[in-house]
């Protein structure tokens, strides 16, 4: 039975729920699960057939979802770099949008196959199973940004920017092959010329209104001189929700808009970018827990049993077959790929939180079957983040993609960070007996000509130093250089490991 509960509990029940999702998310981590992973087994922990939080409403998790993927799509979009991207844009836009439909075709055919002539316990129309397929098709952008940054991937080949990418931007197609199958299913005299009409108008508008609206988002945002610094980052959140509304409304795709406008925005200059993007940063992660813990609470692990075998041998396929010859058969064109990079690139077909919202959308439509569409897509994006997700830096290492990444230098008592603009790379380092050997002023200090101490820590005060400043053993300094190059020079000379 559930358990009733008022908003103030609420709220004390789900901080609750965040604190021990960061705290076994950090845990997790370092054990190789995937973070959003641990996310939602705590919201099936937490549901009626755990704790006994009553939540059964797809309506409520269909909009958390909603707001959730507009973050985590802008968001992506805003931290993507042309540069990065430019490179790889032919193959990410043919995995996004050939790669879908391929995938939900290959997948639709054996769900059918599988439903009529293997298991006698389910049976799916040929609609059904290519909308069951449709809803799997696209990689989930939460899961690929999730995995790849928070374990700071460094892959030969551009591969990266290729499947944040394809993550970023495939999602349309796959909601659109959804939409128009609950369409078809409920109505089966649709057109196809209504279909292709349909798909094409999505994309044109959803692109058109994303780039003008991002574009004039820029002006708009270093124009109009807010008093308070922290209101950039709430205009930037409602020129976001104001893209996905306004280009939904006017007929065009609201996710692809939502994802051009972020990324045309993200790669101009403008007022408080760095606090605004450090803002998107951790209400991304934010609502990927919330998302994610909502999705456990609607699941009921009982009713995921029944569905384990078929959601397995989909699941398999999808992972095995589909996701590879599709791949394989969208970059052919492509030449300078190597094999072993088609390979990682079939394999990083994760799926996660898209998935399942859009699972939502039949059954909030009312489709037949749809709340058995929802468990197996449930159990599928289980065993994708079970079996691809933990396994993503092991399948680098053996296809020998992974190299060394970028040496990133945290500062911890110094809250400080440079635009990106700006080259130049810092650090703070703890002085030492032995670096006082020969003095222990600032001057006596063997640094680099290009490297300078800008400001010291001591005890609890901060302060400017000057070249006669005595330094004491336990101090911190914050060195600033020219460029990563010198500041190897400054470890090197003073006889410390990077931090």
């Amino acid at each position: 039975m559930g358990i009733e509960i008022s908003i103030e509990t609420f709220l004390l029940v789900g901080s609750i729920m965040l604190f021990v999702s960061l705290l076994v998310g950090k845990t997790g981590s370092r054990f190789g699960v995937p973070i959003l992973l641990l996310f939602l087994f705590i919201g099936v922990a937490c549901g009626s057939e755990g704790l006994g939080i009553d939540f059964h409403s797809p309506e409520v998790t269909q909009v958390i979802g909603v707001i959730a993927l507009n973050i985590i799509l802008f968001s992506g979009g805003l931290d993507t770099r042309y540069g990065e991207i430019r490179p790889v844009m032919a193959k990410g836009l043919v995995l996004a949008t050939a790669g879908v439909l391929l995938t939900a075709a290959l997948t639709g055919l054996f769900i059918y196959w599988l439903t009529n002539h293997v298991i006698a316990s389910v049976t799916f129309s040929l609609a059904e199973s290519f909308l069951l397929a449709s809803v799997m098709a696209s990689t989930d952008s939460a899961s690929v940004f999730g995995i790849l940054r928070s374990r700071n991937m460094s892959l030969k080949e551009n591969l990266r920017p290729l499947l944040e990418l394809e993550s970023g931007s495939n999602d349309p197609m796959a909601y659109m092959l959804t939409i128009v199958l609950i369409q078809f299913i409920q109505s089966p005299d649709i057109s196809g010329w209504e279909v292709a009409f349909k798909f094409l108008q999505q994309f044109a508008l959803g692109a058109a209104f994303g780039l003008l609206i991002g574009k004039f988002a820029v002006r708009l945002i270093n124009h109009i001189n807010l008093t308070n610094d922290a209101l950039y980052s709430v205009l930037l959140l409602t020129i976001m929700f104001f893209i996905f509304g306004f280009t939904d409304f006017v007929g065009g795709n609201g996710y692809l808009a939502v994802y051009l406008g972020g990324l045309m925005i993200g790669n101009q200059r403008f007022v408080q970018k760095r606090s605004s993007l450090k803002f998107f940063d951790g209400l991304t992660w934010l609502f990927q827990i919330i998302m994610f813990l909502t999705l456990g609470l609607l699941v009921n692990p009982s009713e995921l049993l029944p569905v384990a075998g078929i959601s397995i041998l989909i699941g398999v396929f999808m992972i095995l077959v589909s996701r590879p010859l599709s791949v394989l058969a969208c970059l052919a064109p492509f030449r300078e790929m190597s094999f072993n990079a088609r390979i990682f690139t079939s394999w990083v077909g994760l799926r996660g939180a898209v998935p399942i919202i859009f699972a939502t959308y039949p059954w909030v439509a009312g489709v037949p079957q749809a709340k058995m569409i929802f468990n197996i897509v449930f159990f599928i994006t289980i065993l994708s983040l079970v079996i691809q997700g933990t396994s993503i830096p092991a399948v680098a290492k053996w296809l020998k993609l992974s190299q060394p990444g970028p040496k990133t230098h945290k500062l911890k008592e110094f809250d400080i960070e440079f635009s990106d603009d700006i080259k130049s790379a810092m650090a703070e380092i703890t002085v030492r007996p032995e670096m006082l050997e020969k003095g222990n002023t600032l001057i006596d200090i063997p640094l680099p000509d290009k490297a300078l101490v800008v400001m010291v820590k001591r005890g609890g005060n901060y302060f400017v130093p000057r070249g006669n400043t005595e330094l004491e053993p336990g101090d911190s300094i914050l060195v600033i250089t020219d460029n990563e190059d010198t500041l190897r020079d400054t470890y090197r000379t003073l006889g410390v490991k990077p931090n």
